[in-house]
């Protein structure tokens, strides 16, 4: 393998290891991130506040 190929290769193994995917949700009534996702009536996706129990779609 050409060697611009594995400086290319290495920048994108470190760019995976370093992104941060973790996803944060906030209650909007409190500001706690205890927020649980729950499946709603119609099969949506709802979210309730596991320290206030406000709950939001």
């Amino acid at each position: 393998m050409p060697a611009s190929i594995l400086v290319e290769v290495g920048h994108l193994r470190e760019a995976a290891s370093t992104r941060d995917t973790t996803v944060r949700l906030i209650c909007p009534s409190c500001g706690s991130v205890h927020v649980a996702q729950v499946l709603g009536d119609n099969g949506g996706i709802s979210y309730v506040c596991t320290a206030c129990g406000h709950s939001w779609s």
